[in-house]
C-alpha cells in the first residue's frame, strides 16, 4: 500500500489533487483509515494516477477522465480511442478558434499603434529625492521579469507625470507601484523602461540625501547624483497599461505585524502547485484567509473555506520585505482576485500578488 504522500511523489499529482479526485469520485483510495481519515492506494493504482496526471495536463474534462479511467481498467479500449479522439478534436477547435481571435485582436493593434504619440518618446526633466527615488526603486525592483520571453517585463517603468514619478514592475505573478514626488520641465508625460541592471546601477548612486536628476531623452534615460552618473538606453517596447490592472474593487483589509506574520509563513502549512511552464519548479503555496476576529491565518491544510486565497509563498515574502515596514495592510477580495499588499501611510506604493486556484 502507498500512503497519500507517497502517491503524490510517484505519480507527479499533488496531495490535494489527490484529495480532490478521491471527493470527486475519479481516483478513490483502496482504503481510508477509519480511525484517524488516513487514505491508502494500492499500487496498482499508481498507473492509473500517472495517467490520469497526464490527462489533466493535456487539459481534459474530469467528466471524460472518470469515462476513460473507467474504460482503461476494462477491456473497452474503444471507449478509451474515443474519449482521447473527442478530446484531440476539441482542442484543435479551440486553437483554431483562439488563434482568429488572435488574429483579429493583431489587427486591432496595428491599427492603434501610433509610435509618434507615444509618451516613452517624450523629453523631461525631472528632480527627485535620492531617499525618495531609492524607496521608490526598493519597493518594485524584486518584481521584475526575468523571462526571457517577455523582454517588454525586464525592468522597471518609470513614469513621469504630474510632479511625480511611478515605478512599475511585474512579472505577470506580481506587480509593485511606487511613487516618488518631484519637480520636472519638458513634455508633461514621459514613459521609459529601465533595463533591471541600470536600475540596479542607478540604486547604487541613492546612497546619500539631496537631490537627484533624472533625464529622459527619447530612447536614453540618465541619473545624475552629484558628480556621478548612471544612463544607458532603455528597452525598446512599451510596457503594459499598469493604471488599468491596479484599478482593483474594494476588498477586506487586515492589518499584519510584519515580522510576526512572515514567522506564520514560514513555519506554517505549505501546499505544493504543478506549474505549467516548461521547466519550471514546482511552487510552494501559502493559503490564507482573514478570520472572524479580523487577523489573518494561513490555513492548515484540509480547510475548505470559501473566501480562503492561495499565493506564491516565496512571492508574499518579497513583497513584505519590499514594504519595508513593520505593519502593512493586507487587502483581499474573492479567491480568484489579486490580493494587495499595501503600506498604512502610502496608498501610492503597493504591490499585488495574483492567486493559484486550488480547485485541482
Amino acid at each position: 500500500m502507498l500512503s497519500i504522500g507517497d502517491m503524490a511523489r510517484s505519480s507527479g499529482l499533488s496531495v490535494s489533487a489527490l484529495r480532490f479526485y478521491d471527493g470527486a469520485g475519479v481516483l478513490v483510495p483502496a482504503r481510508v483509515d477509519p480511525l484517524n481519515g488516513y487514505r491508502w492506494y494500492a499500487s496498482g493504482q499508481l498507473d492509473e494516477a500517472r495517467l490520469l496526471a497526464r490527462l489533466r495536463r493535456a487539459g481534459m474534462p474530469l467528466a471524460d477522465i472518470r469515462l476513460l479511467l473507467a474504460g482503461w481498467s476494462s477491456t473497452d479500449t474503444e471507449l478509451v480511442r474515443r474519449l482521447l479522439q473527442s478530446h484531440l478534436g476539441r482542442l484543435e477547435r479551440d486553437l483554431s478558434d483562439a488563434r482568429r481571435e488572435l488574429s483579429t485582436v493583431r489587427a486591432l493593434l496595428d491599427h492603434r499603434e501610433n509610435p509618434m504619440a507615444s509618451p516613452h518618446t517624450a523629453s523631461v526633466r525631472f528632480t527627485v529625492g535620492a531617499p525618495e527615488l531609492a524607496a521608490a526603486l526598493d519597493a518594485v525592483r524584486f518584481a521584475a521579469s526575468t523571462d526571457p520571453e517577455l523582454p517588454m517585463l525586464a525592468g522597471v517603468l518609470f513614469d513621469i507625470e504630474h510632479g511625480g514619478l511611478h515605478a512599475v514592475a511585474t512579472d505577470r505573478y506580481r506587480m509593485a507601484v511606487a511613487h516618488a514626488r518631484g519637480s520636472g520641465d519638458g513634455a508633461p508625460r514621459a514613459q521609459v523602461i529601465v533595463p533591471s541592471p541600470l536600475a540596479d546601477a542607478m540604486r547604487a548612486l541613492l546612497t546619500e540625501g539631496g537631490s537627484v536628476q533624472l533625464t529622459v531623452d527619447s530612447d536614453h534615460v540618465a541619473l545624475e547624483a552629484g558628480a556621478r552618473q548612471a544612463a544607458g538606453q532603455c528597452l525598446d517596447h512599451d510596457f503594459p497599461d499598469y493604471r488599468r490592472l491596479v484599478r482593483l474593487p474594494a476588498g477586506t483589509r487586515a492589518r499584519v505585524d510584519v515580522p510576526a506574520f512572515r514567522e506564520a509563513l514560514a513555519t506554517g502549512p505549505v501546499r505544493t502547485a504543478e506549474v505549467t511552464e516548461p521547466g519550471a519548479a514546482p511552487r510552494d503555496l501559502s493559503v490564507l484567509k482573514v478570520t472572524d476576529d479580523g487577523t489573518v491565518a494561513v490555513c492548515a491544510d484540509g480547510d475548505d473555506d470559501a473566501d480562503r486565497i492561495a499565493v506564491d509563498r516565496a512571492f508574499l515574502l518579497d513583497a513584505l520585505a519590499a514594504g519595508a515596514r513593520d505593519q502593512l495592510v493586507l487587502e483581499f477580495r474573492a479567491s480568484t482576485a489579486p490580493m494587495a499588499i499595501r503600506r498604512t501611510d502610502s496608498e501610492d506604493t503597493f504591490s499585488i500578488l495574483m492567486p493559484v486556484r486550488l480547485d485541482d
